[in-house]
């Protein structure tokens, strides 16, 4: 009881852990390894080619249309809201998958996984407006580690259910759906946070410019000024003064956030790259049931997935670890790993195996979580997190977007329509594109740098030797 009582008069250990909590029962979805062939199999008796051209891009189309006013609301209403909005979602995305017969109950089911997708940014930027800055590092290291934990838990259980004890897919989303249910009660023990990032009554404004010096507040503060402060600020959210304010806040953070050429093609690449990512994780099950039907084999969909989890979690921190300058030399990691995964991609659409088949998969979705968290920690690195926040938004924005593009080209029925080996080879071709421009400018970028660098150290050697101060052009 000490203990606990402890841990909630921290202001940052108690909302870190109850969201890392959240996020391990919302991420222990035990069932989503196993999600395309539940689809096509006797329980909803869906085509595969349904799934594929009809339902999975209505997915898409919902996200694109939730994420940029979802990202504005998390913001209004202070984050825990969201946060439980999508624990409530999760549990209607398990009950209609356990529950509701029919297309149309499917038709739903994807308007609503939508939701839970779009409000990922809640998430994600919650304890940004609750802790103390000194824990940003701490408290980002252990909310990863939390989720993949938990997805690599409930995938690698899946398997095993599926695989040893033989539970059919109805159970394993009857299961899944009660972790998830849990996630949805711990969401209510989360602190309100004081303040937002963009949206400040008068009084709130104040006190959020004195925290830019100070810290953000902390997660347990009390007092009658804090309950004026949060008072005052609701009464002036809804304000015209408020809402003008909120957009010029945007607009600067905007402008921070592309402000140089080294921060728009980090930006570029997290936008290209990740839509074809999320392309790839997308339809990935439906591959795999093209090499071998899961209606006439073992499949090990949720053992792949936790493999993933872990190759892919230990090259992302490699990424601390590695002494490399990354401004000369990321531009060209981005091209050679892309580089990578474009291969990876050939490789699950050329075989006729379905372990060669994973390993490629294993392969591209490590190679992409260890760009990506090179471009996360870069952009960061350089910008306040009320930038980072906008940025990660914008840039999800713009990959969704192009997204949505190659869905409705490629995939939708209304359109082309095209089967599952097909589309690979488009997002391996898409891949190939990406992999190239980034080599071409990654060189560029590293020959400038080198160039550079051995031009100051010639100008360092001659004014040793002559003793004469010897004016860089730069200056000029």
């Amino acid at each position: 009881m000490a203990c606990w009582t402890k841990l909630k008069s921290s202001t940052w250990a108690y909302p870190t852990t109850v969201l890392c909590l959240y996020g391990f029962f919302a991420n222990c979805r035990v069932a989503e390894p196993f999600l395309t062939p539940y689809l096509i199999g006797p329980h909803k008796n869906i085509s595969e080619e349904v799934v594929t051209n009809y339902l999975f891009p209505i997915w898409t189309y919902s996200y694109l249309a939730f994420l940029f006013p979802v990202f504005l609301l998390t913001d209004f209403l202070r984050h825990k809201p969201l946060i439980t909005v999508q624990g409530l979602f999760l549990v209607t995305n398990y009950l209609l998958l356990c529950f509701a017969p029919g297309l149309l109950a499917m038709t739903v089911l994807q308007v609503n996984y939508a939701v839970v997708t779009s409000t990922e940014v809640a998430y994600f930027s919650y304890i940004y407006s609750i802790i103390p800055v000194e824990h940003y590092q701490r408290a980002t290291g252990y909310l990863r580690s939390a989720m993949l934990t938990g997805y690599t838990f409930g995938a690698g259980l899946g398997q095993v259910l599926i695989s040893v004890a033989g539970v059919d897919y109805l159970y394993i989303n009857a299961i899944t759906l009660g972790i998830v249910s849990m996630a949805f009660l711990i969401s209510f023990w989360l602190p309100m946070p004081q303040r937002s990032m963009f949206f400040k009554g008068k009084n709130a404004a104040a006190v959020g410019s004195q925290s830019q010096q100070e810290g953000p507040v902390g997660a347990d503060c009390s007092g009658s000024g804090n309950e004026e402060m949060e008072h005052n600020g609701r009464a002036g959210w809804c304000s015209r003064g408020n809402v003008a304010n909120a957009g010029r806040l945007l607009w600067q953070s905007f402008k921070e956030s592309y402000s140089s050429r080294h921060l728009i093609y980090w930006s570029l690449w997290w936008a290209l790259a990740t839509a074809g990512y999320v392309q790839v994780f997308n339809y990935i099950q439906l591959m795999w049931d093209h090499i071998e039907p899961s209606a006439t084999s073992t499949i090990y969909n949720g053992g792949v997935e936790a493999a993933c989890s872990l190759v892919g979690a230990a090259a992302a921190f490699s990424v601390g670890h590695i002494k490399v300058t990354w401004a000369v030399w990321g531009e060209l990691a981005l091209g050679l790993f892309s580089a990578v995964g474009t291969g990876a991609i050939f490789l699950m659409v050329l075989t006729s195996s379905i372990w060669a088949c994973y390993a490629g998969y294993v392969i591209f979705k490590s190679c992409y979580m260890f760009l990506i968290t090179i471009t996360a920690f870069q952009i960061a690195s350089n910008l306040s997190m009320e930038c980072y926040a906008l940025t990660f938004g914008i840039n999800t924005f713009v990959a969704l977007s192009l997204q949505t593009i190659m869905t409705g080209i490629f995939v939708d029925e209304a359109a082309l329509g095209l089967d599952i080996v097909t589309q690979f080879i488009i997002y391996g071709s898409y891949y190939a594109v990406i992999s190239v421009l980034f080599l071409i400018r990654g060189t560029y970028t590293a020959c400038v740098r080198q160039q550079h660098h051995s031009e100051q150290t010639g100008m360092k050697d001659q004014e040793h030797e002559t003793g004469v101060e010897v004016i860089s052009a730069e200056h000029f």
